[in-house]
């Protein structure tokens, strides 16, 4: 893992290993590496100089491949699944984002509604009907 101080953020996309580091650190051959980007499995950073440069979140999806693999899918098969589990995900953050939304307009609702109240010992009066008024008054 790239080093930083405790309060730098490091960007999980940025294109930080070579792909001799990034073949090690997945136990893949760089050979291997070079197929699955190939395939359209991985896409590394390039360099000016058109060398890869493999991000922390390349090295996640590489490890995830070796997973399927080992659990028999091929690589269409593959390629296929980390589409289904990309989709997924962004499907639940805008599901997530929209229960977000809906809370804040749900406190706004509130917010409104508690503006347009008005206190109970204001707003109460007693009521008697006409005829018990008649009688009181005599």
């Amino acid at each position: 893992m790239p080093r930083r101080s405790s309060n730098e953020h490091v960007d999980a996309t940025r294109g930080v290993y070579v792909i001799s580091v990034a073949a090690e650190l997945t136990g893949l051959h760089p050979q291997t590496l070079r197929i699955y980007e190939r395939r359209g499995l991985v896409e590394p950073r390039r360099t000016g100089g058109g060398s890869r440069r493999y991000s922390e979140a390349d090295l996640a999806k590489l490890r995830r491949i070796v997973e399927l693999t080992e659990e028999g899918l091929n690589l269409e098969g593959v390629r296929r699944v980390i589409e289904l589990e990309e989709e997924v995900a962004r499907l639940r953050n805008e599901l997530e984002a929209e229960r977000r939304r809906a809370r804040e307009r749900e406190r706004e609702l509130h917010r409104h509604y508690r503006r347009d109240l008005v206190p109970l010992s204001q707003a109460v009066t007693v009521w008697q009907p006409s005829y018990q008024r008649r009688r009181s008054d005599r």
